[in-house]
Order: structure tokens, then sequence, then C-alpha cells
């Protein structure tokens, strides 16, 4: 039987190797037998033991630390380093003076120098810091009253922006916890306050300020309609503009239309394709060429104005319309809520071709904006239905196809319109009936939003305690001001896209999934022009 084999360094020291003759292994029969478990485990001992010794002890490692104390220790550092550095300034001062040990500096410098080598990451920090102070501070960079997302429930940016502020508004008391973010106004108090100032706003055009007003008292709304207002008159400010001497008219008169714009937020927050309207128009100024003249610059811009409402807002809707009405047979049963000028211009045309259907038309309080929308339906002889949205459930079981209108579509495929919209597709989505949103191009945002509370507008409280037509029905009339009631009348809500069966655009009809696609794409394209 062949040995199993053993290490030279096993062996006892008066051992034969196992290179040995048989001859020479004598009469050791600890070769021809199994090795027991206890020098089995001897051996392993030894190996171990041999193993420990030629292996060299291990570094210690840094203990790990959390991310608090890294944090804390970066404090001392930054700590101690002002302090060096004060300590040799002063050391400097005082030597030069007074002939003071001329080794404080050396030793404050010696200093600096140790924490650079340990501690790159605190330089690093302080380098960051100092970058970060020595940049223009926010009024420098924006000379431009409250931006539309400010967050209202921050007293200290409240508190400047009322300081710039032209209109003199008085916030509400009786405000919900939830929407705190959002501006909310005592309605009545601006319009006399404005009106006093009418000819005390040097800076102030004229037909901005009248487009001002009309915000504040509600005669224009709708998104198509307070952007082409605005539009119209930037168009009439740019054209009795004068570049200051001095100045270049890019850069001046951008920061004309940033006033003039924070004057329209005062007087009612932007909506969103009144903000994309806002950026064509900025970056047109950016892109005049600086050897335009005056004139020829103020009349480029206005025929790109005249350009953009034309294309993005009265063509865009014709398109629609010419696509929407394939959507439209007889027999239909088409519902409709609110009052959207693109849906009334699609129903007027279905009208005109000759198709027989009838509209039904949902409303809700406080604005009631289906009546005026009803009001023209039945005078030009259309068959209509008049309900409001407390009832939407009991009638959708009529409908073939519902049609709305929006304010914006978010990247996200969300549809963002007049509150109550959100109820009517989702009825409808349960009802298994196509929902159609209506909507121009322009009013498409890359923003992603899921619901109707961190961006909206709060409407005025006061006008959901009143009833239309009843005096009598006042019993919420001397309760405004109670501490225990809060007012909240809410103006824009989110549909979400699982609710929606199509977008109608400018660009063809599209599924909501497709919106980040144009968005992207077209704004490639210069999607505002």
């Amino acid at each position: 039987m062949i040995p199993p084999p053993r290490h030279a360094d096993h062996l006892a020291p008066g051992s034969p190797s196992p290179a040995a003759s048989p001859s020479e292994l004598g009469d050791d029969e600890s070769w021809s037998r199994a090795p027991s478990a206890a020098e089995l485990e001897s051996n392993k001992n030894d190996l171990a033991e041999i193993r420990n010794d030629n292996v060299p002890a291990s570094i210690p490692q840094k203990q790990k630390t959390s991310k608090a104390e890294r944090r804390a220790i970066q404090e001392a550092q930054r700590a101690a380093k002002a302090a060096a550095k004060e300590a040799g300034l002063s050391g400097k001062s005082a030597g030069t003076g007074s002939g003071a040990n001329p080794a404080m500096p050396k030793q404050a410098k010696s200093s600096k120098i140790f924490q650079k080598k340990d501690v790159p990451q605190a330089a690093s920090t302080a380098a960051s810091e100092k970058k970060v102070t020595e940049r223009p501070s926010e009024r420098d960079r924006k000379k431009d009253a409250p931006h539309p997302r400010m967050q209202f429930d921050d007293v200290h940016r409240v508190e400047k922006a009322k300081k710039r502020a032209i209109v003199n508004q008085s916030e509400a008391r009786n405000r919900v916890e939830l929407f705190r973010h959002l501006p909310q106004y005592v309605h009545g108090t601006q319009l006399p306050g404005l009106e006093s100032k009418f000819f005390q706003l040097e800076p102030m055009h004229p037909s901005v300020y009248k487009v001002g007003l009309q915000y504040l008292s509600g005669e224009v709304s709708g998104g198509n309609g307070r952007c082409i207002a605005m539009l119209l008159a930037f168009q009439v400010a740019i054209k009795d503009y004068s570049t200051p001497p001095k100045k270049t008219l890019s850069r001046d008169l951008t920061a004309k239309i940033s006033s003039y714009v924070s004057f329209l937020i005062e007087c009612r927050p932007l909506s969103i394709s009144m903000g994309n309207a806002i950026r064509f128009l900025k970056n047109r100024i950016a892109k005049l060429p600086l050897t335009l003249s005056e004139s020829e610059a103020k009349a480029s811009l206005q025929s790109d104005i005249d350009r953009f409402i034309n294309e993005k807002i009265v063509v865009a809707d014709k398109v629609i319309v010419s696509h929407a009405i394939t959507k439209v047979r007889d027999n239909d049963v088409l519902l409709t809520y609110g009052s959207s000028s693109v849906v009334e211009m699609i129903l007027d045309h279905a009208h005109e071709l000759g198709r027989k259907f009838r509209v039904i038309v949902v409303d809700s309080r406080p604005k009631l904006e289906g009546q005026g929308l009803l009001r023209r339906l039945v005078e030009k002889g259309i068959n209509c239905t008049y309900t409001h949205i407390n009832a939407i459930s009991y009638i959708m079981h009529e409908v073939t196809r519902v049609f709305l209108g929006a304010s914006s579509i978010l990247s996200n495929g969300t549809v963002y319109s007049r509150v109550g919209t959100a109820s009517v597709a989702m009825v409808a989505h349960a009802f298994g009936i196509p929902v159609l949103v209506c909507c121009e191009a322009y009013k498409f945002h890359e923003r992603v939003q899921l619901d109707s509370i961190c961006a909206n507008e709060l409407g005025d409280p006061d006008v959901i305690l009143k009833v239309p037509g009843k005096a009598d029905l006042g019993h919420l009339k001397n309760l405004a001001d109670n501490e225990n009631l809060q007012l909240l009348n809410l103006t824009y809500d989110a549909t979400p896209s699982d609710y929606v069966s199509m977008i109608i655009t400018d660009y063809g009809m599209l599924p909501p999934t497709s919106v980040p696609v144009i968005v992207r794409e077209y704004r490639k394209e210069q999607l505002w022009i």
C-alpha cells in the first residue's frame, strides 16, 4: 500500500523523509495505516500556525463614520481653518505695527497646509461655498416680481414681493392649510386702488394696465382669450418703446417685458399657455440681430407676435376642427363640460355640415360658464340639454362621445383644465365612453404633475357662499370671517391620462402617451415658431 503524502515540515526530527526507500523506513507502521482524527486536527492546526507566521499583520482599517459625523468633522475643520486664518491676519498686522513674533503667520500657514493635506474634501467644500457667495444676489439677477410658482407660505419672500408689488392686495384670513403655498387674496379691494394709480404708473404701459384690469374684473377669461389679450398689449407696448441712452434694445426691452409680466401676475396668476407665449417673445427679442435698427427690430417683433397668434391659435383651432369633425356622426349625443372655444367651433361646424346630433352641456358653480355656451348653441338651432355636474352619472348612459377643452397638457399626458373636468372624464371612462380632449400644441408643457395641490389657482372664496338669484338663501352670509370656516374655491384640476382616449391637436390626433414626443421633437424645430 502506498503511504499518504506528508509534508516534510510535519515530520518529527528523527523521521525519515518521504523520498526514503522502503528499507530505510524500518519497522515504522505509521505509513501503512490511515491517519487518525486527532492527527488530522493537529496537522490542520500546525498548517494554520505556519500560514499565520508567513502572512504579515493586516493594516487596521479606518472606522466607518456616518454622514452626520463626517459633516461635523468638516464643520470643525472649517472652523479651525477660519480661526487659523484670522490668527494669521491678526499676527501679520501686529508684526507690522509693533514688531510682534513673526512665527505666528508661519504657524497659521503650516496649519493651513496640514489641513489641506489631511482634508481635501473640506477644502473643496469651502471652495464651492466661496463660489456660491461670489454669485450675484437673487435681486440683482432677477429684478422681477414674484415668480408664478412662488411658495406663498414663505413669509420672507411674500414680504419682499409686497414691497415691489403695484397692486395692493390683502391676504385672505381663513385659508385651507393644504393650499397655503398658493396665493389667495380678498377680492374686490384691488380695482379701486389700481384705478386711482392710473396716472402714477410711469413704467407701466396703458395697454398692459388695461389688460391687468380686465383680468381682475374677469372680463377676459379663457386660455386663448387671456393669451391673445396679453400678446396684443405687448405688441402695442413694443410699438411705443424707445431705447434709453447707453442701453441696448434686447436687454432693456426684456426687462420691460418682465416688469409687465410681473404686473399681470399680480392681477391674476399666469396660465401655462401664457408662459409659453412669454418664453417665445423673450426668445425672439434675444435673437434679434445687432445690425437691425430700432424701428426694424420693433417691426420684426410685432410681426412675430402676429404670426404666433395666427399660426398657433387661429389656424391651429381650424386644424383641430377639421380633425375632430370626423368623430361627429349622425344621431350622436355629444357631451361637453363648461365652455371651450375650440369645442364650440367643432359643434358649430358640424351643425353647418348638416349633421344631426344632440349636445349635453354640463355646468358647475360658481362660474356657470356653460350657460353662455348653451345660449349660443340654442340660438344657432342646435338641440341641447343642460345639467349640472352632480347629475353626470345619471345622464352619461345616453352619451356617445365626450368633447373637452384643456388649459394645458403636461408631459406625462395629464390634462390640466377647469375644475370638474377630471370628474367628467372618470365617469365617462367608467361607462366606456371615449373622451376626446381638444387642445392646441402651444399649450403643451414639459412639466409633470400628478395632483391638483402643488400647482393650482385659488378663486374668490366668497362666490361659493352666494346663490345667484336667491338673496333669501344667504345662510352663510355673515360667516365668511368666522375662524372656524375655511373656504376653498379651486380653479383647475388634473385629469390622469388613463381617463383620456385621444388628444386632438393641430399636429393630428394622438394618444396621451405621445405628448412627450411632441414636446421633445417639435421643440427642437422651434415648436413656438
